[in-house]
């Protein structure tokens, strides 16, 4: 067995591991890794999920951090001095008005002492955009590409240049402040990935306003709660988009929500359409006159120079809906300043970003991986950015890689490409647990080691905290640049949810484990939450979904592993007294969570239940449902503190009909 110390592995030379004896020590006083078998990127295959993946010494002589030495001299500093850490990287952006040297970090996560409060950079005055893309061109980058763009259809793209990027983001703002949007306005983006949605997003921040972008796979129901909540001056929309061979009407999902918002007393006055001519002409588009204007029509003729809008490093620069353990979305608010340093930042970091890069993130900007990591995080490091619009498997499985993970590290990476297995939330604005691909050994599966100022902590139940190998809790103590502020009109929800469960640490909602070498692994939500796809879905918002159906009586929904989508999600419903179980009832309350949340949450199985199993008071029993629908039904454990053990009994006698 090879070891971290340099002893020789099986199938390699020991001239080649010579440069893995500078990681015999590694962060966080994890000290010589043993007992693993260790391979090198580049010179031998990973057998087991267990295996210690070594950087090739060509790639860590290259990296921005090259090995477990530096991490650990840059991490310290980040952690006693985090005002001057952050400051040397703050001051390579330019900021109008600089921050008060004695205020750059300002907290406090104790709700025992008072109101939760986080604050970087204050007094700072700066523009996500100007640095994002004018400081770029300044730069005399002007002409490098910013943004390919691949369409749904082979043979479909497009490319801009950082000059050409500013000019559309310039004509949007312009349009944007000629219909009244200005500092501190919402605009809801409701866009499939054309070039149009990160256009949008860094025009808002040009001249100030707050945009939330809404994933274009939501339901008009969810829409509606979203324009509801955040009262937005327009709707930013196109007619339709093709998933694959299949047209969805985004349009008319607009329109569907704002009719529902009206309803609510929430009436938004203009709708900006942009014209998607691949997926449906304009003629064939329901249209509202005075309300629907189209974006080809008049974004085009405004002038291609907008000035900036300064705002302070805290003023709000999106707000994000995030599903909660209770049937409302959380609007989560993230400011200026921090967010721009610590998104760029990790990115830079993580992916260890060269110049020279081309750079594809997957993830679609309505989720916060594509806020960070293919907006913000990459045009603010000067990046060549991916924007790829289809889906993975049309025409054909071969379009994007369908090896992915467990294989692609073997198969598709020739064994040279490191694989980063990365932790962290919408809330904490980018990456906090994540591997700095050169600097150390990775265990696949595990995301490793903190990244810059970010000090995890795993806590017990009592909110002591647990040293070496253990699991537990993970809670963060101390703020982060990127930490989101509030959640939007409901500070009291965001203290409860994220400060009070344990005072003095912001609390993840995560479970984790420390290994012997101080590696951490993320172990699941440990609150309502599931993860479809990259997708968090509050198991209640699924719930009420199903709830409104007028045959079911309750619902209760959980989480199971998923091959695909890394979790399912598993429905237990109760019908009202004398309704039969039917396939056709089945499909529709399917279609009834796809109408009011989306398509990625329907149920992926409706299990019939004559009743629930629940404690004397009335709690569900959610352990006892979810080893039921794992088919762990010897791991059930003591049912005798149900109000009804024999429900276990009926649940599993109807586990397959």
């Amino acid at each position: 067995m090879g070891t971290a110390s340099g002893d020789q592995p099986a199938g390699a030379s020991s001239d080649k591991l010579r440069h893995v004896e500078s990681m015999s020590e590694l962060p966080s006083g994890a000290g010589k890794i043993s007992g693993i078998n260790a391979v090198v990127l580049g010179e031998s295959l990973a057998a087991e999920e267990h295996d210690l993946v070594y950087p090739s010494a060509e790639f860590s002589a290259d990296a921005l951090v090259p090995s477990p030495k530096q991490y650990q001299k840059m991490y310290e500093r980040s952690i006693n001095d985090p005002s001057g850490f952050w400051s040397e990287i703050a001051e390579t952006f330019y900021w109008k008005e600089k921050w008060n040297p004695s205020e750059v970090c300002s907290e406090n996560l104790d709700v025992t002492k008072g109101p939760v409060q986080i604050s970087w950079f204050k007094g700072g005055k700066t523009n996500i955009c100007y640095n994002a893309v004018d400081r770029n061109i300044e730069a005399g980058n002007g002409d490098k590409i910013a943004m390919y763009w691949e369409g749904n259809e082979p043979g479909q793209d497009g490319k801009l240049t950082y000059s050409e990027l500013l000019d559309r983001v310039c004509q949007l703002a312009n349009y944007l402040k000629s219909v009244g949007v200005g500092k501190g306005d919402a605009v809801i983006i409701y866009l499939p990935m054309l070039l149009e949605l990160p256009i949008a997003m860094l025009a808002c921040a040009r001249i100030g306003a707050v945009h939330s972008v809404v994933f274009a796979g939501f339901s008009a129901d969810s829409l509606a709660q979203r324009i509801v909540d955040c009262k937005p001056k327009l709707v930013i929309t196109c007619n339709a988009v093709k998933r694959g061979v299949k047209p969805i009407l985004l349009k008319d999902i607009v329109d569907a929500g704002l009719a529902e918002s009206e309803k609510q007393g929430v009436a938004v006055g203009l709708c900006l359409t942009y014209e998607n001519q691949s997926a449906m002409k304009r003629e064939d588009t329901k249209w509202q006159a005075g309300r629907d204007v189209w974006w080809q029509d008049v974004v085009t003729s405004f002038p291609t120079k907008c000035d900036v809008e300064w705002v302070d490093a805290e003023d709000p620069l999106f707000l994000l809906y995030t599903s909660g353990s209770t049937g409302k979305p959380k609007g989560v608010l993230h400011t200026t300043g921090g967010y721009m340093v610590y998104s760029a930042t990790t990115f830079k970091y993580a992916f260890d970003y060269k110049p020279s890069d081309i750079y594809w993130c997957t993830a679609d900007c309505g989720w916060i991986t594509g806020h960070s990591y293919v907006t913000y995080g990459p045009l603010l490091n000067g990046a060549t950015v991916l924007v790829f619009e289809g889906t993975p498997n049309y025409p054909d499985s071969g379009r994007c890689w369908d090896i992915v993970d467990k294989w692609f590290y073997n198969v598709v990476g020739d064994s040279r490409c490191p694989i980063s297995d990365t932790w962290w939330q919408t809330e904490t604005g980018g990456f906090m647990i994540t591997p700095l691909p050169g600097a150390w050994p990775q265990k696949p599966g595990s995301a490793t080691f903190p990244f810059f100022g970010v000090q995890p902590v795993i806590v017990d139940e009592k909110g002591q905290e647990i040293e070496g190998e253990c699991s537990g809790y993970l809670c963060i103590k101390k703020s982060w640049p990127g930490a989101f502020r509030t959640l939007y009109g409901d500070h009291d929800r965001y203290e409860t949810t994220y400060f009070k469960p344990f005072a003095g640490y912001y609390f993840t909602g995560d479970g984790c484990s420390r290994d012997k070498d101080g590696y951490h692994w993320l172990t699941g939500r440990v609150d309502d939450v599931i993860n479809v796809s990259g997708h968090r879905i509050g198991t209640a918002e699924v719930e009420s979904a199903l709830v409104s159906h007028p045959q079911c009586a309750e619902a209760a929904v959980v989480a199971v592993e998923h091959e695909v989508k890394g979790q399912g999600i598993y429905a237990f419903v109760t019908l009202v007294d004398g309704v039969p179980y039917s396939e056709e009832l089945r499909k529709s309350l399917i279609l009834t969570v796809r109408n009011q949340i989306g398509a990625f949450a329907a149920p992926d199985k409706i299990h019939w239940a004559p009743g629930l199993p629940k404690t004397r008071s009335g709690k569900i029993m959610r352990r006892i449902l979810r080893k039921i629908a794992s088919k762990q039904l010897d791991e059930l454990g003591d049912t005798s503190t149900l109000a009804d053990p024999g429900v276990v009994d009926q649940l599993i006698a109807l586990k397959d009909c």
